[in-house]
Parts: structure tokens; C-alpha cells; sequence
């Protein structure tokens, strides 16, 4: 698949294991993990962060796998979803950063160009989250009251 605003496509990603079964050397069943889980979540951690734990320290490969949710379907059972979604959070804390950068550097037309770019994911993003219903429908992305994530 192609990215976004240029033509090219990328090769990097995670790769997902061979087997969609989950494996015999796994020491956690699914309701330990489901439990894991939640624990790593009440401690502000993100999705993608608690993937990451999970497959490094915990030796879980795939959640998928063993409990037969993802990640985010077991937070939602547990109505541990943050209320905004990480993709989002991350666009705002990439789109605060570039405007900073600006203020001291005007004259960067590249990051100019850059920071409409982000402003067009996130419009995109918004309207595909109002339309599932993860975000309300009122919800509006205002660049001016944009200050630095977490003002």
C-alpha cells in the first residue's frame, strides 16, 4: 500500500508471527493476560506500548493469538479506552512540535508543508472516528487554540 502524501511505499512495519494459533511455549493463559493487560493500561500505557511489553518481557507474541481479541477490543471490555485515540494523541504531539519548530524557524517552507500535511491526517482521522463513533460527532480540530501537547 502506498503512503499517504507521496508515492512511494514503504517495506518497514512489524511482522506478525507464521502461525495464527497461539504457541505451546507461551507461559500465560488468556484470562492471566486479559488481567496483564488491564494492569499496564491503569499504569498509562498505550496500546502499541502494551504490544510492545507484552512481547518483549512477557514472551506474548500475539494477544490475538491467545485470547482471541486484540488489545484494544479487551481495554473496551474493561472500559479502560482512553478518550482520545493514540493515533490522534500522537498526530497532536507531531503537529504541536512542528509548530514550535516554526516559531523560531518561519522561513522553513518544508516544515510549512509538513505541518498542513498533519493538519490533513488529522481531519482525516477525525471525521473516520466521528463516523465509528469513538469520538463525538461535535468534536472539532481548532489549529489556533493548538498550543504545546498538554496545555
Amino acid at each position: 500500500m502506498a503512503r499517504m502524501h507521496s508515492r512511494k511505499r514503504g517495506k518497514s512495519g512489524s511482522k506478525k508471527p507464521a502461525k495464527k494459533a497461539a504457541q505451546s511455549w507461551i507461559l500465560y493463559d488468556s484470562k492471566k493476560t486479559e488481567l496483564l493487560i488491564a494492569k499496564l493500561s491503569k499504569e498509562g500505557k498505550t496500546n502499541s506500548q502494551i504490544g510492545t511489553i507484552l512481547r518483549d518481557v512477557y514472551g506474548i507474541p500475539s494477544t490475538f493469538a491467545l485470547c482471541g481479541k486484540s488489545i484494544s477490543a479487551i481495554l473496551k471490555e474493561k472500559k479502560l479506552v482512553p478518550e482520545m485515540p493514540e493515533d490522534m494523541t500522537y498526530l497532536f504531539k507531531k503537529y504541536a512540535g512542528i509548530k514550535k519548530h516554526l516559531e523560531s524557524n518561519r522561513h522553513d517552507e518544508t516544515v510549512a508543508r509538513g505541518m498542513i500535511l498533519t493538519e490533513s491526517k488529522i481531519n482525516r482521522l477525525a471525521k473516520y472516528y466521528k463516523r465509528t463513533g469513538r469520538i463525538p460527532e461535535s468534536w472539532k480540530f481548532v489549529p489556533e487554540r493548538m498550543g504545546f501537547f498538554g496545555e
